[in-house]
């Protein structure tokens, strides 16, 4: 674990990239907008009070289809448009650097795990639960580095069982390991994984009918979002509904 650490700082300092948003600014008042990652997608901002909170786990659950891709590759671009660096820890190996740059992210300032989990259980069970708790440990590498101003894990097509039989532990001991730094966490999934140890959980939905709040980004076009808000630690629960009407 310490010779993968050593060996992710020097390359981060090879490309001079150790140095970011994360470590220049000091720690921020929770109530400050740095304290804050936003997504770049305005409507959904407003019903965050402005972001996502750094110094927590955060989680973005939904159904295939429900916009969760649409909404991690804007907040992906959104950060690397701050000047920040950001990582993912792409389970699957679903990621795809082409959209990720049409939609505005800068690949320059993004480090990219890939991972090689296996969707279909049968006998790769073993194999599955192996692929994850490795993803788990370069997500821990990656924030004991530190410099990121967003680290997501993104978990969305990986079997349910796999990420079920993760120790509920893993999450507390990942959010004391963010607690009080500028990096924003992401967890992304299609069920909620971090449960309390989540600061906020944005669960995503397809809506049924015409209405609601619109607005513009670059991804899709005409994509209507029903948006959750659960913040884990005030119980408090807001339902919203957005609409990701964007042009290509």
């Amino acid at each position: 674990m310490a010779l993968a650490r050593a060996a992710l700082e020097s390359l981060l300092r090879a490309r001079q990239l150790d140095r970011t948003l994360t470590t220049a600014i000091p720690q921020a008042d929770p109530r400050d907008e740095q304290a804050l990652a936003p997504s770049g997608v305005s409507a959904l901002d407003a019903r965050l009070g402005g972001g996502f909170p750094r110094g927590q786990l955060s989680e973005v659950i939904g159904p295939r289809s429900s916009g969760r891709t649409s909404l991690l590759l804007q907040t992906l671009a959104a950060a690397t448009a701050r000047g920040e660096l950001v990582a993912l820890v792409d389970a699957l190996d679903m990621f795809d650097p082409g959209s990720a740059a049409a939609a505005g992210v800068d690949l320059d300032r993004l480090l990219w795990i890939r991972g090689h989990v296996v969707t279909n259980q049968g006998l790769c069970r073993e194999l599955n639960q192996r692929a994850i708790e490795q993803a788990i440990r370069a997500f821990t590498l990656v924030l004991q580095a530190g410099n990121f101003g967003l680290v997501v894990f993104d978990v969305a097509e990986a079997p349910a069982d796999a990420v079920r039989r993760l120790p509920f532990t893993t999450w507390l001991r990942l959010q004391r390991m963010v607690e009080g730094s500028q990096t924003a966490c992401l967890l992304i999934g299609s069920q909620p994984m971090a449960r309390s140890s989540a600061g906020l959980t944005l669960e995503l939905g397809i809506r049924d009918s015409g209405f609601g709040i619109r607005f513009r980004e670059r991804l899709f076009d005409g994509l209507d979002v029903k948006a959750r808000v659960v913040r884990a630690r005030a119980r408090e629960q807001e339902e919203a509904t957005v609409a990701l009407t964007t042009s290509a």
